[in-house]
């Protein structure tokens, strides 16, 4: 029997229902302006990110002070400027998008894996188990994220780890309850009861039934979500709790440049520009998403 020939005919279907379903948000979120503008300008971040080392070196450009350059405006030889160490801005504000993103995209993932799991527990089984969860998450809800996270790291020290940790953390009680909802929405479907018939365990039935199709709110708000990570870890940098000097971080940029804003404002525009453009751009194409996967919204 051949490797075709062993394939089932319903697995085929499926997978070709889900290049289908693939193929028409794609279609419906590419009709969206400001979501394809969002969509390239963070390529765009992406890549200056992942090729920061070919674009500068961050020894010579980012690190070492040269106080003969110092508080220079943009020029030829520095496009951004240089800051108070002398330091090149451009070359700080493309190896602090690394930085920025690295932070972003990690407390997204771990919170969103986290929240997967409170969430599913608490929408498959409700009950008890739903309720002192959800009822401890409210307790740290009542606290702002930016509060919390802030705690956290003068608990455990300010650095990048401690930052990273903090931030996921603030972030997990909110989706923790995104997930719950988008759970409870599908539980009730003919195919949730058929699978309990069949005898299926229900480890299996929330990670092959109810997650895969409960996923849309979940992207959305962890597209979203990244953009609240990165000023979040921003304006922990800012006050002297995330990412310590001489490390290039957006937010630590801003810090370092407040004192020099009135005669030497290009410090802290460009790595302003650069967190306002990130958040930017994760919004519009969390909006984007959120149209593309919108089922009432047919076109």
């Amino acid at each position: 029997m051949t490797a075709n020939a062993s394939v089932s005919p319903a697995a085929v279907q499926k997978k070709r229902k889900k290049k289908g379903q693939a193929a028409e948000v794609w279609r419906r979120l590419r009709k969206s302006k400001t979501a394809m503008f969002g969509l390239i300008v963070l390529i765009l971040i992406i890549l200056v990110a992942v090729f920061a080392d070919v674009i500068c070196d961050y020894e010579e450009l980012a690190i070492k002070q040269e106080m003969s350059n110092r508080l220079q405006g943009p020029s030829a030889e520095h496009w951004f400027g240089t800051d108070s160490y002398g330091r090149d801005i451009f070359a700080r504000v493309v190896h602090g998008a690394r930085i920025s993103l690295v932070i972003g995209i990690a407390a997204t993932v771990g919170s969103v894996l986290i929240s997967g799991i409170l969430g599913s527990i608490c929408g498959y089984y409700g009950g008890k188990v739903d309720n002192i969860l959800m009822r401890v998450l409210d307790m740290f809800m009542a606290i702002p994220p930016e509060l919390l996270a802030l705690a956290i790291v003068a608990s455990l020290g300010p650095n990048m780890v401690n930052l990273l940790i903090a931030v996921t953390i603030s972030r997990i009680p909110p989706f923790t309850r995104v997930v719950r909802s988008s759970i409870l929405s599908v539980i009730d479907q003919e195919y949730i009861e058929a699978a309990r018939a069949c005898g299926t365990k229900d480890r299996e039935i929330i990670l092959r039934h109810v997650l895969p199709n409960a996923m849309g709110p979940i992207i959305i708000q962890a597209t979203m979500g990244v953009g609240r990570m990165i000023l979040t870890a921003a304006g922990m940098s800012f006050i002297g709790m995330g990412v310590q000097p001489p490390t290039a971080e957006w937010g630590q940029m801003l810090a370092e440049g407040r004192e020099f804003m009135r005669y030497a404002p290009h410090i802290t525009i460009f790595p302003g520009l650069a967190i306002v453009l990130t958040s930017l751009s994760l919004n519009l194409l969390g909006d984007g998403l959120r149209d593309a996967l919108d089922p009432k919204l047919k076109d």
